[in-house]
């Protein structure tokens, strides 16, 4: 159902549903609620294809910027498409310590990339991250982290020719002209995926190489106390 914005009532939805979503602020995914909505008198005159509004976060205030479509202009309110598109998204969360400097710093722009819905750049960075990545990883690195891959795609249950823009990106070797042009819900798969690919490959052994040492240092600071007793 729409969203309306009516002359001399406001903003409200056709079912009373409130929006909810991860606050791009705060991390919480938390209802928002209307706080800065245009004028029906203004939209009505000039008519506009999207209309901008800003909600509150229930969790922590902060202001969220939302961009709808106009779905009809009607003698006295204005109905909106539910789907909306965040001018501002929550920042991905990542181990990043764990990867290599040159990957970790490029990685970081693809999700700025992301981040700012500029998908076909996100893909870009993904490319120039990988290829790090595979390089970092030494011999056989590639294989590997494509055998990772084909394990993600089988868990999440994705058929190849759906998969087939997301291996394009990570192992194609053409120019980056060559790229498959991304919309957001292949870019949301690719994120998904790079992250399970970066996990496996580096925080995974990362992660299981220190907590091993710590337990080995235990282990051996018990033994020498044992020993001096």
């Amino acid at each position: 159902m729409a969203i309306v914005i009516e002359k001399g009532q406001g903003i409200h939805s056709e079912l009373e549903e409130r929006i909810g979503l991860e606050c791009p602020y705060c991390g919480m995914y938390a209802h928002m609620s209307p706080q800065s909505v245009p004028d029906a008198t203004s939209l009505l005159r000039d008519k506009p294809k999207h209309v901008g509004l800003v909600y509150k976060c229930d969790a922590c205030d902060a202001p969220v910027f939302l961009r709808f479509a106009v779905r009809e202009y009607k003698d006295n309110r204005v109905e909106l498409y539910r789907n909306f598109i965040e001018l501002e998204r929550p920042k991905e969360r990542f181990a990043f310590s764990y990867l290599p400097k040159h990957t970790e710093v490029l990685f970081r722009e693809a999700l700025a990339c992301y981040s700012g819905n500029n998908f076909n750049a996100f893909a870009s960075m993904c490319r120039r991250a990988s290829i790090s990545a595979f390089d970092a990883l030494g011999e056989g690195g590639k294989l590997r982290a494509f055998e990772e891959v084909m394990v993600a795609q089988d868990i999440a249950g994705i058929d190849d020719e759906s998969f087939a823009p997301i291996k394009a990106v990570l192992f194609g070797s053409g120019q980056h002209e060559d790229l498959p042009l991304l919309n957001r819900a292949q870019a949301g798969i690719l994120l998904e995926v790079l992250k399970d690919m970066f996990y496996q490959c580096f925080v995974r052994h990362g992660k299981l190489t220190r907590a091993i040492k710590v337990r080995r240092f235990f282990v051996s600071e018990n033994n020498d106390n044992l020993a001096s007793a």
